[in-house]
């Protein structure tokens, strides 16, 4: 008996009806292995890429981040969904004692030491922001000298950028930074900046913020925060107004924001990255 191609039996119609059939059980297993992988993915911690900014007071620190913030447009997007955040150091001032808080009160309390920030609080924190969580960030009120009873929530982010004068002093801190910016101005200027800032926004007065000055922050500067430029990879000369180094700085996280560039995460694919999906369920504010 001749044996006919089981084919050539289903018809002038049917070929095209398997092939069909076919085409739909391939894609059936291609959705299932690409639900499998989302998945499996949905449980990736990807660490952020940390950056540190530094550099005296009132040398535009706050100034540089936002303007990063600006010419990334992050600053147009809701907090929760950002792909860069900012963190500052005066947020870890730690709580004073009554004699501290009285000694603040006259302008006697030395904010400008490395002792006055609560450095295991900060380490915790990056900590926590290199595991991908959310953290409470406290609000601290320069005029009581005293934290609130409120706090500020960072969403994750795929890049970071903490401010503060003494940002690369401890090394335990300073290591986790994969890029660290000096902000460098001249003390004159940094010098009127704190002096209209220390009068307008905190109520002080003119003869308390000079003898702090004189005291305790020019001091300071020279003895713990300026030393600590040699650790920066990025010298910002004039803070904001140097739009050349800052369009190079935006340059470099644009291509980080894009997996242009490796991220140290467990899970990467060819040490490269997608920027991370961000609750939308939660709300609050950003830090300043």
């Amino acid at each position: 008996m001749q044996r006919v191609p089981v084919w050539e039996g289903l018809g002038r119609y049917d070929l095209p009806s398997l092939e069909l059939q076919l085409h739909i059980a391939s894609m059936a297993g291609d959705t299932e292995t690409h639900i499998r992988d989302r998945a499996e993915n949905a449980h990736v911690i990807r660490q952020p890429f940390l950056i540190g900014v530094s550099g005296g007071t009132a040398s535009g620190k706050s100034s540089v981040c936002e303007k990063i913030m600006e010419m990334l447009g992050q600053n147009k997007i809701d907090h929760t969904q950002r792909q860069v955040a900012i963190l500052s150091q005066d947020s870890f001032y730690k709580v004073l004692t009554p004699d501290q808080k009285a000694k603040a009160q006259k302008g006697q309390y030395n904010f400008d030491h490395p002792d006055a920030f609560d450095n295991e609080l900060i380490m915790q924190t990056l900590r926590l922001i290199l595991q991908g969580k959310s953290v409470q960030i406290p609000v601290y009120d320069f005029v009581t000298h005293s934290r609130k009873d409120e706090f500020v929530t960072v969403y994750p982010a795929d890049v970071v950028l903490f401010e503060g004068i003494l940002m690369f002093y401890s090394q335990e801190i300073r290591d986790l930074f994969q890029m660290k910016l000096f902000v460098d101005t001249d003390p004159d200027t940094r010098l009127s900046r704190r002096v209209l800032r220390d009068i307008s926004e905190r109520g002080r007065e003119l003869e308390q913020v000079l003898a702090q000055y004189i005291t305790f922050v020019k001091p300071a500067f020279e003895e713990f925060c300026l030393p600590t430029k040699k650790y920066a990879d990025v010298i910002i000369p004039r803070g904001a107004d140097n739009l050349v180094a800052i369009n190079l700085i935006v340059q470099h996280i644009q291509d980080i924001l894009n997996g242009g560039l490796n991220k140290r995460h467990n899970g990467c694919t060819n040490g490269h990255s997608t920027p991370r999906q961000r609750r939308t369920s939660e709300s609050s504010s950003r830090p300043h």
